[in-house]
């Protein structure tokens, strides 16, 4: 599997590091969004760099005391009654940049994340209760740190080690379903999972997610205006996304194909997202080809043809049975300095039916041959097979080094199945182009298809991942209205989302998130670049094809080091592109040395040498601190 993630450490820096709604229409359920339209970005305003500063575990939650008790005066400045994180926030900063430097062209503040499952404490009853004094300690840092920020509202499936989590768990209702029931807690290279549901808001997890929001909500907004005013935005929940056993290793396209969400709730949810979508059921049975008697008997499908009965051939699901089929892989050949990617060009039947850069990450395929030096050696083109003859079809792949000379990479044979499961026939074939022998220098595979594998399409299916898809923006917009309630409803509201077609070798259907990608009302997008799509072209050709008209990078590592003309190249693509803010991971620093001992593998630091962190954080503060006129 190819992965950006690889993270070790079981801290909230963890939980924090990426890369992973309402049931739609359900009865009861009230959505009294406000809409807040978000303002027109304002260009004037340079796009801010809001690193991320490991805080909470270093001072505001154990108030200095746990994570760094040998470091002069730490301790003092993050307890008592007016203790904050503001002393170790300024102390970090400003090994990158003093504040009263002005050369550089983009500002220096920091993103404050707020894990909103760790704002509590059990009171005198053993009841639930905000904690007041970690909530006091993140609003004053908000208050004595002169430097502009993001608000980062966090609670995703990553534990923060919050003794409320092991309370909700106890009750499958905060527990996202797949067929097979609630999904269990987990782990990810040695971190805890909990997998919440966003199915519902009725649930005691939504409950407190909103608790703790308002709290923390509350409390800034009794700062004075001027403070207020220094949070440019506010990011919702972290990355929101659908779920699947095996979190570590289930992203791909290995079986069997296991999704959230099927809760009752859900499956209820479906009929109703239906039957608003097609009216009458007659119109949905011309669609499927099925012949369902009313939307009642309509359920998720959640069965596999190959290798399960069905009652209905709507019943089938796959990492294919939506209708798309990823023809993908790996291929490295040496390139002359400055030329562009090569290319893969894919034939069905002799009948050539595109070609896609290669150009995406592959992180195993690094580690697996070091002597590449690059992680772009992966493509992906997908195949649209909804409309082909079913039958047995033929694939050819071949790598474009240089214009018009092809050489084969290799073959796959395919089968696009009927309901029947019908013995599938060889295709017509028309003859494939000229091509020459590869030399010892190319190293590929094709890794999708497989040869002599099958595939269904299920219509039922894309309709399933669309619904899938607006509970997680269902899920947020809910959240964004909790938002829209305080005196931030006009600051400007962001996801914080992955991109799963950055990866691959990832099925992006197990995620269901494409609708949060999209244009919403009242809401940003914010989105973690890893890997190319930090600083190549295929994030900014996503972006420029989905209306949007501003972003946020909520992460950003490139995952290998970038000199300093190369990365202000890349700032200067995401300011030139709209993005209003940049955030990176910072290890706490309080006079140079490093307050935490819970350390980030993704963190730009001196002595991160994971992925050439230690050479990025160089880069930036070179270029922080002499701007322009210094970069050659």
């Amino acid at each position: 599997m190819n992965s950006f993630c690889t993270r070790r450490a079981t801290s909230l820096a963890f939980a924090l590091a990426t890369c992973g709604a309402l049931a739609a229409g359900a009865a009861g359920v009230a959505l009294l969004y406000r809409h807040t339209a978000p303002s027109t970005p304002d260009r004037s305003r340079p796009m801010l760099l809001a690193p991320m500063i490991g805080v909470i575990d270093g001072c505001v939650k154990t108030q200095g005391a746990g994570a760094a008790p040998n470091l002069e005066g730490l301790a003092r400045s993050c307890s008592g009654p007016e203790g904050s994180a503001a002393a170790l926030v300024e102390s970090t900063l400003s090994a990158l940049q003093p504040h009263d430097t002005g050369s550089a062209p983009y500002p220096l503040g920091y993103t404050l994340p707020v894990p909103l499952l760790q704002l509590f404490r059990t009171d005198a009853n053993g009841e639930w209760a905000i904690d007041g004094e970690v909530v006091g300690r993140l609003v004053r840092t908000v208050r004595d740190t002169n430097r502009p920020l993001i608000l980062y509202l966090f609670s995703t499936h990553f534990s923060v080690g919050a003794s409320l989590e092991q309370a909700l768990v106890q009750d499958p209702s905060n527990l996202a379903q797949t067929r097979d029931g609630p999904l269990p807690p987990s782990s990810y290279y040695g971190a805890p999972i909990y997998n919440w549901s966003f199915a519902s808001t009725q649930t005691e997890l939504t409950a407190r997610r909103m608790q703790a929001a308002r709290a923390l909500l509350d409390a800034v907004c009794h700062l004075p205006a001027h403070d207020v005013a220094k949070i440019r935005g506010v990011t919702l929940l972290g990355e929101l996304h659908h779920l699947f056993p095996d979190f570590q290793g289930g992203m791909g396209f290995g079986s069997p194909y296991r999704v959230t969400d099927y809760s009752p709730q859900s499956a209820a949810g479906f009929r109703q997202f239906l039957q608003k979508e097609f009216r009458h059921i007659d119109r949905l049975n011309r669609v499927l080809g099925a012949d369902y008697a009313t939307f009642d008997d309509v359920e998720p499908p959640a069965r596999d043809i190959r290798t399960e009965p069905l009652k209905r051939y709507t019943d089938h699901i796959d990492s294919f049975a939506h209708g798309g089929l990823p023809i993908a892989g790996w291929a490295y050949a040496p390139r002359p300095a400055g030329a562009g990617p090569a290319w893969v060009h894919v034939f069905r039947n002799g009948v050539f039916i595109g070609k896609t850069p290669v150009d995406k990450g592959r992180q195993d395929v690094l580690q697996a041959r070091p002597e590449f030096g690059d992680t772009n050696t992966g493509w992906r083109l997908d195949l649209d097979f909804r409309q082909l003859p079913t039958g047995m079809h033929r694939i050819d792949v071949f790598l474009e080094q240089a214009p018009g000379r092809l050489t084969p990479l290799g073959t796959r044979r395919i089968a696009i199945m009927d309901r029947q499961q019908s013995a599938p026939e060889p295709l017509p074939q028309k003859p494939l182009p000229a091509s020459a022998p590869a030399d010892s220098a190319l190293a590929a595979h094709i890794d999708m298809p497989a040869e002599q594998s099958a595939y269904y399409y299920n219509p039922l299916v894309p309709l399933w991942h669309s619904f899938r898809g607006q509970q997680v923006a269902d899920y947020l917009q809910f959240f964004n209205d909790v938002v829209n309630q305080s005196c931030l409803a006009g600051t400007p509201h962001y996801t914080h989302q992955i991109i799963p077609f950055a990866n691959p070798s990832w099925d992006g259907t197990k995620f269901a998130i494409g609708a949060s990608l999209q244009r919403m009302e009242g809401i940003r997008l914010g989105v973690s670049l890893y890997g190319e799509a930090s600083y190549g072209s295929s994030f900014a050709h996503w972006y420029a094809h989905t209306g949007h008209r501003g972003y946020g990078v909520t992460e950003f590592h490139p995952l290998k080091p970038l000199d300093t003309v190369a990365l202000e190249h890349t700032l200067k693509q995401h300011a030139a592109q709209g993005a209003e803010f940049l955030s990176f991971f910072l290890e706490p620093r309080w006079h140079g040395q490093v307050a935490t001992d819970r350390r980030n593998i993704f963190s730009m630091d001196p002595e991160n040498g994971n992925f050439g962190s230690d050479h990025l954080y160089e880069s930036l503060q070179y270029f922080l601190k002499f701007g322009n006129s210094h970069v050659e």
